[in-house]
């Protein structure tokens, strides 16, 4: 198996299985201090891998632990090179004396219908795109289902909050095109200074508008904690209560973004001369472009196999989204001041919407050899190209990427 080193040098993003034989490499390297266990499976029966590592100087069972999930989102494969990369450096450097846990692919599932280990361009990122509904996601589920309808995955992930205890966790995350941001349970007062810095030292632009925390408190460009249960918005992608998703379960979570492909346009702090029209619009090209996926929809055969099925779920949760959030986009509670930033955030979530239920839809088209598969390809292709010239759009490498979530999760350790 080709080295993290190799990988990264590659502009490669690491396989589940990938993760797994690496982790097992790094074990038989440090035998005293790393440890490798599974920890639960997925729905198809796919291992779930736990890596453990002890940091220098922690002593004892009372000492401090840290989780960090990877691969809670099958569409954001970079978590996994960082995880890897950040218990390389706890072994090297100690990791602040605490006990580190590493769960390597939180859906192994998903993993394996997201088929895009080496994009070398949006299109080629959205031709094997898969990003399972709400219901299905780990972190999610509790959020949207009762408690006797979480998936495996989440009851893993929840298991293992409740044994570590963990003073922090961090979700790794990333977005398909914008800037780097981090959500917090709680504030962790100080990171937004070295969350800036290494990210000005990348060139990584700091999304300080990012939609998926609109309103939110924000000590710091880029930094949002989240709203007490039913204080405030819990987000445009998940208007229900954010409180609810494991990241609550205990101590303080870290949710840190990093992007593919940066672009300067989210991280404008100029006034926008007109947020009220520019949502109005934003959400009548949303309403208009759901509109000709969903006809679409409508002529795909039912699923003929479990990863058609699981498109076609995914397909429905994401247009069955657009209708409330354009809604939102138009009400009363648009505000009449925001920064370019914010509504360039809003604008690129908007346009990845309408594309990812496109290309998945798409995937399921083609597969069944329907006449309409040729005219979406267009569509995605036209959509994808569109994207990229609207926000300028420049590729981070994979080793930046994880570099810059790194530095980020160990700042955060150090100022908790």
């Amino acid at each position: 198996m080709a080295s993290l080193v190799t990988l990264l040098r590659d502009m490669r993003y690491p396989t589940p299985q990938e993760l797994a034989l690496a982790a097992r490499a790094l074990v038989d390297e440090h035998p005293a201090r790393a440890g490798l266990r599974q920890a639960g499976v997925s729905r198809a029966g796919r291992p779930l891998w736990l890596l453990s590592v002890d940091g220098r100087g922690g002593g004892g069972d009372g000492r401090r632990q840290v989780l960090v999930v990877a691969g809670a989102h099958a569409n954001e494969p970079v978590g996994g090179a960082t995880a890897l990369d950040l218990a390389r450096r706890v072994l090297r450097d100690g990791g602040g004396g605490a006990g580190w846990h590493f769960l390597l692919c939180a859906d192994p599932d998903g993993a394996e219908l997201h088929r895009t280990p080496r994009p070398y361009s949006l299109l080629d990122y959205h031709r094997n795109f898969f990003r399972p509904p709400g219901p299905e996601q780990p972190e999610w589920a509790p959020s949207l289902v009762a408690p006797d309808r979480l998936p495996p995955e989440t009851r893993a992930l929840t298991a293992l909050i409740g044994e570590l205890r963990p003073v922090l966790q961090v979700s790794l995350h990333g977005t398909d095109l914008g800037g780097s941001w981090v959500q917090l349970t709680r504030d962790v007062p100080g990171l937004a200074e070295p969350f800036a810095k290494s990210a000005a030292e990348l060139r990584i632009p700091v999304e300080t508008g990012a939609s998926d925390a609109a309103g939110w408190a924000s000590p710091g460009p880029g930094i949002f904690v989240m709203p007490e249960a039913g204080a405030g918005p819990a987000g445009a992608f998940h208007p229900e209560d954010t409180r609810l998703s494991t990241w609550c379960h205990e101590g303080t979570t870290a949710i840190v973004e990093v992007p593919m492909w940066a672009s300067d346009l989210v991280d404008d702090p100029a006034p926008h001369p007109d947020p009220r029209g520019a949502l109005r619009m934003l959400a009548a090209r949303l309403t208009e472009d759901s509109g000709r996926v969903a006809g679409l929809r409508g002529g795909a055969r039912g699923p003929e196999d479990a990863g058609s099925a699981a498109l076609l779920r995914a397909v429905d949760w994401t247009l069955g989204l657009i209708p409330r959030i354009a809604a939102e986009w138009t009400g009363a509670g648009v505000p009449d001041e925001a920064t370019a930033a914010a509504v360039g955030s809003i604008d690129a979530f908007g346009r990845r919407l309408s594309l990812r239920a496109a290309a998945m839809l798409l995937r399921v088209l083609r597969a069944q050899g329907h006449p309409a598969a040729p005219g979406l390809d267009r569509l995605v292709t036209g959509w994808c190209e569109e994207f990229a010239a609207r926000f300028q759009a420049r590729w981070v490498p994979v080793a930046t990427q994880v570099e810059h979530q790194s530095r980020t999760v160990l700042a955060a350790y150090e100022r908790l």
